[in-house]
């Protein structure tokens, strides 16, 4: 009955302060913006007394008073009603040259557990540094230039409007500097965004120690008489997501290194006896930031993405998040078919681009033990990559290559420096050379010289700068320890730019979405892809499953080990693959059919003609269904084993409004009665469905958005259903 409640809930808040000409400012947008967001239009307007500027799209509404001092003043989800804000804090704050300083705020609120609207003209202005002084209004810019001529779900970067305040210190040591607080507002989307810029106007280098770009007073999720912060629940209804994020985790919330739940003292009427509830959110880097602004200088700190979230439903909230990536970062929608190569010589590759072009394939990546070294800038060796990318392109196939930048030792001298020891090992990976040193700005260099001369399209980083700090004082990239983290971030971040802005496309094992990337691998453990067959299937399956809540199809790979990968003996592998087709297709299809593309790693994708034709044959059924197998996912059931399990593929904007793809483990056929969750298909009185190509047929919708539908999957096999 979930669906009947989340939908009727959304209903009853939407159907709610409708106007002929739209929503005004701070009016609900009309129905479910996860299945009909076209009426989510944002603007930013000034209040009709003057007071206020309103950032608004009719589902998200965050007011700032402006004076006689910058400050928020509500935040509002409009789809549920639930406001955010219980009190009243700094737009941001800044330490330069060792002092912090608050950039705009107001001050003088005694109760803290919530804010009243007459409250708001008794506050004061403090003696906080920066104060506002004013604003600009703008369509927003897209914060990368980027383009790509492969197939990708969504081309459009996002629309909406934006806001920068200015604010200026009276203070004579800040003579110069001025504080630019910066929000966007999305269309289509319960989402805002926020950073800050500093511009050194002044004649002397400012030392930048950190920035905190957001500071909010949320309302607790829960109230507990005792306990330390990190033992209670976060707010549930704000989603935070940075452009600061590594751990080589594969998942953002492990990866995340500046969303912080902090107590805040001055609410004095918590529950908490010792007031830790975590209800203040603070944004800024872990590690303080240390760097030298230079006059004439500008600096942009990290950018935060606030996705306001109105359930519980793990679907939902899983469905919100994945929209935000496709409007935010809609390079993360590319999604290739690529191939894995294994090669010792040339004529591998040309091989392997001919299988390619045959098949239905769009890309190689020449895999790690490949002989492929994009370090190696030679003439002769630019000139053999380039004659083969050229080889690729003429078969209307893409070419790239695997570099790897961590877990290496580079020298004494290129080499991370650990502060503990003044020595080089002690990093995330043991030893990894410093992005600042010598030979990591050459690197960088090197690979952007491959890329450019051979025209290579992809670009696989393993072990992209996982947030070491290095206490060289002789690096050109970073000037000491102080700045060794945020100098090397932001030239990795600078690699990935360029990598967008030159239509190359990017694997990383890590959370650079925000800057570039296009995908990460979905969670896997290596060991077990020299497993058998069999439970590679299953094991893959739970794989998909368990990574497709937060990310989209094409945000994440899987593996196919064709040939031997870390052990396992002949049960474990593809090859030779005539002899394994069954799994082969399987393995296929499972991925596919999860819109999920995976590294096939191996010399060759074929070694008959029968294989051959599989291999077309399943890549022609992607293709097919490409749309919607790349669109968003809903968790039917979860592999066990022991009966069936699936998932179902969803998009009311497409004519194909959901596809279903329904898995056998057991060895005998099996009937089953299945529930069909049809709500964000936009289905809501009949649908039509048919199984694989057959004919379809009419299904009425229940009350709770279900459909009811008895299925046949074959034993050890799969099925799929169209809706339409």
């Amino acid at each position: 009955m979930k669906y009947l409640f989340l939908a009727l809930g959304l209903l009853s808040f939407t159907a709610q302060a409708q106007t002929p000409g739209g929503p005004a400012a701070g009016d609900p947008a009309p129905g479910d913006w996860l299945v009909k967001p076209g009426a989510a239009q944002a603007h930013i307007d000034q209040s009709p007394n003057g007071k206020d500027i309103i950032l608004s799209n009719g589902l998200v509404k965050r007011t700032f008073r402006l004076k006689p001092d910058l400050a928020c003043i509500e935040y509002k989800n409009l789809t549920n009603g639930q406001q955010l804000l219980r009190a009243v804090k700094p737009e941001a704050r800044v330490v330069l040259n060792g002092v912090a300083y608050h950039v705009g705020g107001l001050y003088g609120q005694k109760e803290n557990a919530y804010l009243l609207p007459q409250w708001v003209d008794q506050l004061k202005v403090s003696d906080s540094a920066f104060h506002y002084i004013d604003h600009k209004i703008s369509p927003i810019t897209p914060y990368l230039q980027w383009k790509t001529a492969m197939w990708a779900g969504s081309k459009k970067d996002a629309t909406g409007s934006e806001i920068a305040f200015r604010f200026r210190s009276s203070l004579p040591a800040l003579t110069g500097v001025d504080v630019y607080v910066h929000y966007a507002i999305f269309d289509g989307i319960p989402l805002v965004s926020k950073w800050v810029t500093i511009e050194n106007k002044s004649e002397n280098d400012v030392t930048i120690d950190q920035v905190v770009n957001e500071i909010l007073a949320v309302t607790e999720e829960e109230s507990a008489v005792v306990g330390k912060p990190e033992e209670m629940a976060k707010p549930n209804g704000l989603y935070i997501e940075n452009n600061f994020a590594f751990n080589n985790a594969m998942r953002y919330g492990l990866s995340d290194q500046a969303t912080h739940w902090k107590v805040d003292k001055a609410y004095t009427s918590q529950v908490n006896y010792d007031y830790q509830t975590p209800c203040l959110l603070e944004v800024h880097p872990k590690v303080a930031m240390g760097t030298r602004l230079k006059a004439g200088d500008k600096l942009e700190s990290i950018r935060t993405y606030e996705l306001l979230i109105d359930s519980y439903d793990r679907e939902r909230k899983g469905m919100a998040v994945r929209k935000m990536y496709r409007t935010i970062a809609p390079w993360t929608t590319v999604n290739p078919i690529f191939m894995h190569l294994v090669s010792k010589d040339d004529e591998q590759v040309r091989t392997a681009i001919d299988q390619c072009a045959a098949t239905g394939y769009e890309a190689l990546i020449l895999s790690f033990g490949s002989h492929c070294n994009m370090e190696d800038i030679s003439p002769e060796n630019l000139k053999k990559w380039k004659e083969l990318a050229d080889y690729a392109h003429s078969k209307k196939v893409m070419i790239g290559s695997y570099s790897l930048f961590s877990s290496r030792k580079i020298s004494e001298e290129d080499d991370v420096i650990n502060p503990k020891t003044g020595k080089t090992g002690g990093a995330f990976f043991g030893n990894a050379p410093c992005l600042g040193s010598k030979w990591g700005l050459a690197y960088l260099d090197k690979l952007k010289k491959f890329m450019s001369h051979t025209g290579f399209d992809i670009f696989e980083n393993d072990g992209p700068y996982p947030g070491d700090v290095c206490a060289s004082t002789s690096h050109p990239g970073h000037e000491g320890l102080a700045d060794s983290q945020w100098k090397q971030m932001a030239l990795q971040k600078g690699l990935y730019h360029w990598c967008a802005e030159n239509g190359v496309y990017v694997n990383a094992p890590d959370w650079y979405f925000l800057d570039g990337t296009n995908k990460v691998g979905l969670g896997y453990r290596e060991v077990n892809f020299s497993l058998p067959r069999e439970q590679q299937k299953i094991l893959n399956r739970q794989n998909i499953y368990d990574a497709t809540w937060n990310e989209t199809p094409s945000m994440v790979w899987g593996f196919v080990p064709l040939t031997k990968y870390q052990g396992g003996g002949p049960e474990a592998v593809l090859e030779p693959l005539s002899e394994h087709l069954d799994a082969y297709e399987q393995l296929m299809m499972q991925y596919y059919g999860a819109g999920v593309q995976a590294c096939y790693r191996g010399p060759r994708l074929y070694d008959t003609d029968v294989t051959k034709k599989t291999v077309r044959n399943v890549v022609s059924w992607y293709k097919k269904y490409r749309d919607i197998l790349n669109s968003d996912i809903i968790h039917l059931r979860r592999a066990d084993g022991r009966d069936w399990d699936g998932i179902m593929h969803v998009n009311p904007e497409l004519p194909v409004k959901g596809l279903v793809m329904l898995y056998n483990p057991t060895g005998e056929k099996m009937v089953r009665n299945v529930k069909l969750p049809v709500y964000y298909t936009g289905k809501d009185q009949s649908v039509k469905i048919r199984v694989k190509e057959g004919a379809a047929q009419s299904y009425k919708v229940g009350r709770n958005y279900e459909v009811d539908y008895k299925v046949e999957i074959p034993a050890e096999g799969y099925t799929w259903l169209v809706m339409e």
